[in-house]
């Protein structure tokens, strides 16, 4: 008897523990997103505008990859296999349809600073000058790339330990106003890492605390030596890439495919160097020699990783940053979810199998993400397509690019942070809806400009962390719950299918970043639970049709235990209203306090067909029996 128990236990136990072929599978569509959207894949529907807008994001991939790859401090063909081998990974494990994953300004500046570290310029002269090796690389390129090749592998596999760890929660730290700044601020540093090329100033390197600064010191001090011809085709570009840009933007609607200015200015630019010989006329410094190919793998150098450990945080830290955030961003436009776990495994793998084919640190951009947006693409296909044409370029055009000037590289870097640079216009919104969120913005900006993105981002997190653990001791506890035993004083007024039909709900906590999502979801939940017990329908028909869809209902938000609130709160709250409007629920908010009506109307343009606010739960009810008898009225009066 002993022995049948234990036999029967033991075959329940393996019952339990023996994973099932639907879970493998689920797991396996979970980590490779690429099982779960390409067998559903539309040939009819996406292939002609993936394909558009893979050829689209390659002319971006080419013309930064080379831009970043000297932002990199290495060799400007090592920013095309960048641009090749990480996009390949994102699509298999990244969840972000839209993202546009290659050489980023951000890491590179960050790599930048161990390169330059552990073989300094001043080392060129001392190395051999070798050019057997690697196509025909010099060693002390290959030692450059090796050290950036370094950053990106460590970085990555740092990343792949925040996954293992399932640090991906921890990202609510992260709010909007500290990943603005921080991205800002890293972007003005990109920019001033530039004004030697567009001004053909021949400058040391310069980085560390206040390097910002000691740059522009460096410039004024040395004003007579700017090379007036770098300097007047700097503005040239600028000029010409700003206006096109602009009218491509404002026409996009209007012509179907938007013209390629970086790749006719590369063109065009390396075109009239070639016919004027500038290189030798007037000292402008070009690109040079751009070998054709793909050298075989090769493992970075592991001895030294130790060396490169700060920067390898700051890539995986400031690059999974700037890339979730992107990602999220496409994922709230076009109405699919991201996990954030699941991006810290895609952008590790990103990074640190890429880095054993001389590939620089990666993220994703801003500005080939927004291409991408413009041009229509579905899916991932197109940063696939893109990578067929980098690969085209690689092995053919590539030596073209020989003399294309650097100053027209550098204006291309420095326009392509266009959108990085405007955010400065978000102080506006954060000083009219909260403006600690402001404080924040321009103190998370200054660390940055100061020291680096990594110091400016841990600087914004800390700060956050410490003006919430100091306003939340004043609040209630975060708790939501149903408001019973009201005083109905308008309920003799009302018949009960409409008191059935009325959600109310007591906001007893703060709604900061902590708990904005939680909010989202509880309130959801709410309605959802409320719309199935009200109208019992069969599963098929609960996930064909949104909850209130047959018979309009309400909810009441009460907001007197809304002690506090921060731009993410009030973000929610619009996007919330927005939400329930859309699935045929009414949202009346009362007891709202003066700022929070302002905050939330400011924010969201509120063009309130309906009054939103009121003054009591009285008031609120009063207008919804109000709504109703007007509605029904109107349905007579049509019959």
């Amino acid at each position: 008897m002993t022995g049948a128990k234990r036999n029967k236990k033991s075959m329940r136990w393996s019952r339990m523990h023996t994973p099932h072929c639907e879970d493998i599978k689920q797991w396996c569509k979970r980590r490779l997103p690429i099982l779960d959207w390409a067998p559903q894949y539309s040939l009819k529907e996406n292939l002609l505008p993936d394909t558009v807008s893979g050829i689209m994001l390659a002319v971006q991939q080419v013309t930064q990859g080379l831009a970043f790859a000297v932002l990199s401090s290495v060799h400007p063909v090592f920013g095309l296999y960048g641009s090749l081998f990480p996009p390949i990974i994102y699509a298999i494990f990244g969840m972000g349809r839209h993202v546009a994953t290659g050489t980023s300004a951000l890491t590179s500046l960050i790599s930048a600073n161990a390169v330059e570290r552990l073989v300094p310029q001043s080392s060129r002269n001392l190395t051999t000058q070798s050019n057997s090796s690697v196509l025909g690389f010099s060693d002390f390129e290959l030692q450059r790339i090796g050290v950036a090749a370094a950053v990106s592998f460590l970085g990555g596999v740092i990343q792949v330990a925040m996954f293992v760890l399932q640090l991906g929660s921890a990202t609510l730290l992260l709010t909007e106003p500290v990943i603005s700044a921080m991205t800002t601020g890293a972007a003005t540093h990109v920019v001033t890492s530039q004004i030697k090329y567009l001004l053909g100033i021949k400058m040391p390197y310069i980085s560390g605390p206040l390097g910002f600064f000691y740059i522009y010191a460096y410039v004024f001090e040395n004003i007579k030596s700017v090379q007036l011809e770098a300097l007047l085709l700097s503005l040239l570009s600028i000029a010409v890439l700003v206006l096109v840009k602009e009218l491509n933007e404002q026409f996009k609607r209007k012509i179907k495919v938007v013209l390629p200015i970086d790749l006719v200015l590369i063109i065009a630019a390396s075109f009239a160097c070639y016919c004027t010989n500038m290189e030798n006329t007037y000292g402008l410094e070009v690109v040079g020699h751009i070998p054709k190919g793909i050298p075989p793998p090769q493992v970075p150098p592991l001895n030294i990783l130790s060396a490169v450990l700060t920067e390898a945080f700051g890539v995986a830290l400031v690059g999974y940053v700037a890339s979730l955030a992107l990602a999220q961003g496409s994922a709230k436009k076009f109405k699919y979810s991201v996990d954030d776990n699941q991006e810290f495994l895609a952008h590790g793998l990103s990074n640190a199998i890429p880095s054993f084919f001389f590939c620089i640190p990666n993220a994703a951009a801003l500005g080939r993400t927004a291409g991408l947006y413009s041009t229509g693409a579905k899916t991932q296909v197109a940063c696939l397509i893109s990578c067929i044409f980098v690969l085209i370029v690689i092995y053919t055009i590539g030596p073209l690019l020989y003399w294309l000037p650097m100053c027209v590289l550098a204006s291309i870097i420095v326009v392509g942070l266009k959108g990085m640079l405007i955010q400065f216009r978000d102080l506006k919104k954060y000083w009219n809806v909260d403006k600690i969120d402001w404080g924040i913005w321009i103190s998370t900006y200054i660390f940055t400009i100061c020291f680096a993105a990594n110091v400016g981002l841990l600087f914004g997190v800390v700060c956050t962390i410490a003006i919430v653990i100091g306003r939340f001791p004043r609040a209630k506890t975060l708790s939501m719950k149903a408001m019973k035993d009201m005083e109905f004083k308008v309920k003799t007024e009302m018949d009960d299918e409409t008191l059935q039909q009325v959600k109310i709900i007591s906001i007893n906590n703060p709604l900061v970043f902590l708990n904005a999502k939680k909010f989202n979801s509880d309130l959801m939940n709410i309605i959802q639970k409320d719309s199935d017990s009200n109208q019992p329908l069969d599963d098929a028909s609960k996930e064909a049709s949104p909850p209130c869809l047959h018979e309009k209902c309400s909810v009441i938000l009460d907001c007197s235990g809304l002690t506090f609130f921060d731009y993410s709160g009030v973000s929610m709250l619009v996007e919330v209203y927005m939400d329930c409007k859309s699935r045929n629920v009414e949202v009346s908010l009362v007891n709202c306090t003066a700022s929070l009506i302002k905050a939330m109307t400011y924010y969201g343009n509120l063009d309130l067909e309906k009054p939103l606010f009121f003054e009591s739960i009285s008031a609120a009810l009063s207008n919804i029996h109000s709504s109703k008898n007007l509605s029904k009225l109107n349905d007579h009066s049509e019959v």
